[in-house]
């Protein structure tokens, strides 16, 4: 450890100065006005004094701040903003090399460990800024984004008479400011600033900004002689990554959710997804560009993102969007509304996509349709039969020949073959009994409106047979019943172990493989090729084992729960049959036709993208052997890095060599930073604000949480707030609270009393399985997993779509 003036230092020396004391050394380089000072690097044991004093009588002595400046702190990702200790008023020998012991200890203390551990940051080392004190007759924090609704052309600016640190430990009510980047202050904005002491800050904060290429959150302070002195700035940590700069005011909508997925997706799953649309645009005849045949689906921190932009501005479709997005629930609807009335989004002449292409894809599709639905009507069950050969012809088409030895050979295999049978136009013939099934499903609520109700609705589509996700947690159910046999080991071993001992294979016979030879290609989120298997890492399947071996009454049995389900549906279509007839005859008799017809089909719903998994599971053998023989040839450092490639770039480096080493490693760390964001907006605008900010705040009701009806009833018991199934623990007649939800999510359906995410639509996987179970689901509940902490009771009702939060229950 020793001393090193903040002139003599740049960011390239984080790992020996820390955070904070490289931001300081940057600006004085950018040419701002810093408070003079040194800093002591980073190491261990006690500070040297002699060298420590020596440096603060050089300094001229007096009274000095003395600032912790932890080598993990003041990052892109992690501010550790008050984790660590500032003591101000330093003055004599004594007193500073006391604090400047405090502050080295303070890196260890419970908050900064805690916030480590939950920022995913293994070590970190403390190295220590000492400068001259500030008589402020003002100071406070300037962002140069608005850290609320994320909005980039605006900045905020807390200010409070005297010292800031007020503003900062958060015991003062500063004066607020908020400014447009461009737009000049008010001249007379009120509290301790005046128009020209913003417009000076409002200039440092951009200054600043542009140096650091990000936007900055920046402390200052403003002396008895006028003087603004720049004390810290930082990235701002918390804010959503903007949407591509198209210089034009655009709008996006989150859509990863309805497939269950708020987890960052690979590059290459996005490259392989836009690669399956462009095989079945050309099979549908669609004129698209090959390059990218979904141009309106962007990555956006990660995420999956439509820009909605164009059919906002269409004249003839943007009256019908509120309807169209009640699949986001009440907050989003109202939201993007709101965004209606923007002149940015003023209504236009025109449609948002090429008339010539529908039609095109509507005369290909036509007669199939006409001839696979007529077919499905007549004969439901030789309809599910050709659904299932269908599934059998992509399976096969999904297998990679024999002899494909070199990487070239490889990914023309996963470009022009993986996915010819699943991207073919009506994928070999299902298309048609799956969407027979879903008309069959939606037909009743529309024929018997005024004569049934949305609960007994729901009830008709409980315990839905001839459902693939439902079938696989019944099988896994099974291999359960199988471990009940071997005591404790199934119960109590750690999953990864119990992972490690099956590959290894030592682990008795319960099933297992079976069980993985049918459904081992599904995972979590699993439309991301770049997404690992059950087949590759079992854990999460051992530790749902251990949750059903945890149910003891036979009654709640997840196949006991599911028998029952079916049985109410067919007592239920029976007495709504009765009930239509009486009131409206003809279409009484047309609504029991659908309603017994979707109990043969509508199962067929989640076919569809169980099809697809095959290819993609080829997929990500092929691309994980490519990328392998890259990391041997020096050209990635792992072998899964491959994943964190587009498509053309594993061209690059298969055909010419290309080293995707530095893309590839980025992209990874900046992917497994997105993994620990909690919070996911909806819907952005592309100066980054987060469109619900924007809408009038809903009326609220004490202890209660709105959402929208998933699936009907109510239930009552202790929240189990989960962010990701891997490994999850849910006690029987726990309620799970999740984020989103997607077929990987649903074996905790087997146990739980009922459903909470955040995200969703009534039509998507987790809703859909949990009205066959018969357990009532909540969706689209806004920041249900931090409004609700594992432990406390509550009550949701799946009908009216609400959470009761019960008070006086402290979470476990």
């Amino acid at each position: 450890m020793r001393p090193i003036p903040l002139t003599e230092i740049d960011s390239s020396m984080i790992d020996l100065v820390g955070g904070k004391a490289a931001g300081l050394g940057e600006m004085i380089r950018a040419g701002e006005r810093v408070p003079a000072g040194f800093c002591l690097t980073a190491g261990s044991g006690p500070p040297p004094e002699e060298e420590l004093l020596g440096a603060y009588r050089r300094l001229g002595g007096g009274r000095v701040a003395v600032r912790s400046s932890a080598t993990a702190e003041d990052l892109p990702e992690a501010s550790f903003a008050g984790q660590q200790d500032t003591y101000l008023d330093v003055e004599g020998p004594g007193p500073l090399l006391d604090a400047v012991r405090r502050c080295l200890d303070s890196l260890n203390n419970e908050r900064a460990v805690a916030y480590r551990a939950r920022a995913g940051i293994a070590e970190a080392a403390m190295a220590v800024v000492v400068q001259r004190m500030i008589d402020p007759v003002a100071a406070g924090v300037m962002f140069t984004a608005d850290p609320i609704t994320g909005c980039r052309t605006q900045m905020v600016i807390d200010a409070v008479p005297g010292l800031g640190t007020g503003v900062v430990d958060g015991t003062a009510v500063p004066d607020h400011y908020v400014l447009g980047h461009r737009a000049p202050p008010p001249a007379d904005p009120g509290g301790c600033l005046s128009g020209e002491r913003l417009a000076e800050l409002r200039d440092a904060g951009l200054r600043l900004q542009r140096h650091f290429g990000t936007p900055q959150d920046v402390e200052w302070a403003i002396d008895a002689d006028g003087t603004l002195w720049l004390l810290q700035s930082r990235p701002i940590t918390t804010l959503f990554p903007a949407p591509p700069d198209t210089g034009d005011t655009r709008l996006y909508l989150e859509v990863g959710h309805l497939q269950g997925m708020l987890r960052p997706i690979t590059p290459m799953g996005l490259s392989l997804i836009k690669m399956a649309a462009r095989m079945w645009f050309t099979a549908a005849g669609a004129r698209v560009d090959p390059r990218d045949p979904l141009p309106r689906l962007v990555s956006i921190g990660g995420r999956l993102y439509f820009d909605l932009t164009d059919f906002m501005r269409s004249a003839s479709l943007r009256g019908r969007l509120r309807t169209s997005l009640d699949v986001y629930g009440p907050r989003v609807r109202e939201a993007v509304g709101h965004m209606l009335g923007d002149p940015r989004f003023a209504p236009r002449r025109g449609l948002p996509f090429r008339p010539g292409n529908a039609v095109r894809v509507a005369l290909r599709l036509a007669p199939g349709a006409v001839a696979g639905l007529t077919a499905s009507l007549a004969r439901p069950d030789a309809a599910r039969a050709r659904a299932l050969r269908a599934l059998t012809e992509i399976e096969r088409g999904a297998t990679p020949p024999p002899g494909l030895l070199t990487s070239a050979e490889r990914l023309r295999w996963v470009v022009q073959d993986s996915h010819r049978a699943a991207m073919s136009l009506d994928m070999q013939g299902l298309l048609w009994p799956l969407t027979a099934g879903m008309l069959f499903g939606t037909a009743p609520s529309a024929l018997l409106g005024g004569v049934a109700t949305d609960e007994e609705l729901d009830i008709v589509l409980g315990g839905m047979p001839h459902n693939v996700t439902t079938e696989m947690d019944l099988a896994l159910w099974r291999v359960a019943r199988a471990a009940r046999e071997h005591g404790d080991l199934f119960a109590t071993t750690p999953p990864d172990e119990l992972a490690a001992r099956y590959r290894a294979g030592d682990l008795p016979d319960i099933g297992m493989a079976g069980f993985l030879a049918r459904y081992g290609m599904r995972a979590a989120a699993e439309i991301d090729v770049g997404v690992p298997r059950w087949e590759e890492d079992p854990a999460p399947l051992f530790a749902t084992i251990a949750n059903y071996l945890r149910l003891e009454d036979p009654e709640l049995a997840p196949d006991r729960r599911f028998e029952r389900a079916a049985a109410n549906a067919e007592r239920m279509i029976g007495t709504l049959a009765r009930r239509a007839r009486r009131a409206r005859p003809v279409r009484g008799r047309v609504a029991a036709f659908c309603m017994r017809r979707a109990r043969k089909l509508t199962g067929l719903r989640e076919l569809g993208k169980f099809a697809w998994l095959p290819a993609l599971r080829a997929a990500r053998g092929g691309l994980l052997a490519i990328g392998a023989d890259l990391a041997a040839r020096g050209l990635l450092e792992r072998g899964d890095d491959v994943m964190f490639l587009e498509l053309s770039e594993v061209a690059a480096a298969v055909h010419r060599g290309a080293d995707q080493r530095e893309p590839a490693t980025a992209r990874r760390a900046e992917y497994e930073r997105e993994l620990r964001r909690v919070v996911v907006p909806a819907a952005l605008l592309s100066d980054g604000t987060d469109v619900e900010t924007l809408a009038p705040p809903a009326p609220g009701e004490e202890g209660v949480l709105r959402g929208m009806a998933g699936a009907a009833g109510r239930a009552t018991g202790r929240a189990r707030v989960i962010h990701d199934p891997a490994g999850a623990h849910i006690e029987p007649g726990e309620i799970l609270v999740a984020p989103t939800t997607d077929p990987g999510w649903t074996p905790l359906f087997m146990t739980t009393a009922g459903l909470v995410t955040e995200t969703g639509s009534p039509v998507a996987h987790g809703p859909t399985v949990a009205r066959e179970y018969g357990i009532p689901a909540v969706i689209c509940v806004r920041d249900a997993t931090r409004k609700i902490e594992t432990g406390r009771l509550i009550t949701i009702d799946g009908t009216t779509g609400t959470v009761h939060l019960t008070p006086d229950t402290p979470p476990l």
